[in-house]
C-alpha cells in the first residue's frame, strides 16, 4: 500500500515537472543543419520491432552507429531479451527524473533528429522527449503537437510509409541530400 501511495506522488510530481517544461521552449542541440545522428524513442508496447529504425542508416546515408534507440514498456522482465534498451513505469523517480541508466545514457547525447515513435499520451515517453537535446523532433499527429517540429499523419504500424514520408519532408527542409 505504501508503494502505491509513493508511486501516486511520484506521478503527480512528474506531471507537475512536465507541465512546467512544456510551458518553456525545449532544449535544442546546437548543431548545424543536416542529419548525422538520430535518437529514437519508441513505445514497444505498440510497436515491437525497434530494429526497423536501423533502416534509417541506409535511407539517410548515416554512419552505422548514428542511431540510438530506447524503448518503453509498461512492464518488462529484466531477464527477457529486447531489441533495444528498455525503461518502464518502475523507473519513474521524483520530480520527473527517470532512474534508468539507459535513459541517462540516451539523454546525455545530442541528436540532429529525435523520432518520437508513440501515438498515445504517456508520461515517461513525454518526459524523455522534453529532456532530450535535439535540433529537430519528429512525431505523430495524435500526440505532442507542440513539442514536435515535424508531425506526420501516418499509421504507427506502417513503418515503411513513416520512413517514406520522413525522407520526403527532410528533403524539403534541406536536411538530407539523398
Amino acid at each position: 500500500m505504501f508503494k502505491a501511495i509513493k508511486d501516486k506522488f511520484k506521478r503527480k510530481s512528474a506531471f507537475k515537472f512536465l507541465k512546467k517544461e512544456l510551458s518553456q521552449p525545449l532544449t535544442r542541440a546546437e548543431r548545424s543543419s543536416g542529419i548525422s545522428s538520430v535518437g529514437c524513442l519508441v513505445d514497444l508496447d505498440k510497436f515491437e520491432n525497434a530494429n526497423l529504425f536501423y533502416d534509417l542508416v541506409e535511407e539517410f546515408g548515416l554512419r552505422p552507429n548514428a542511431i540510438k534507440i530506447i524503448g518503453y514498456k509498461k512492464f518488462y522482465d529484466s531477464n527477457s531479451p529486447y531489441s533495444a534498451p528498455v525503461f518502464s513505469d518502475d523507473d519513474l523517480g521524483w520530480k520527473g527524473n527517470i532512474d534508468n541508466s539507459y535513459v541517462l545514457e540516451f539523454l546525455n547525447k545530442e541528436y540532429d533528429m529525435l523520432v518520437n515513435y508513440y501515438a498515445e499520451e504517456n508520461l515517461l515517453l513525454q518526459l524523455v522527449n522534453v529532456k532530450a537535446k535535439a535540433r529537430i523532433r519528429v512525431g505523430f499527429k495524435e500526440i505532442d503537437a507542440v513539442n514536435n517540429d515535424l508531425i506526420l499523419d501516418v499509421p504507427m504500424d506502417n513503418f515503411k510509409l513513416f520512413k517514406l514520408e520522413l525522407k520526403k519532408y527532410l528533403k524539403v527542409l534541406n536536411e538530407i541530400k539523398k
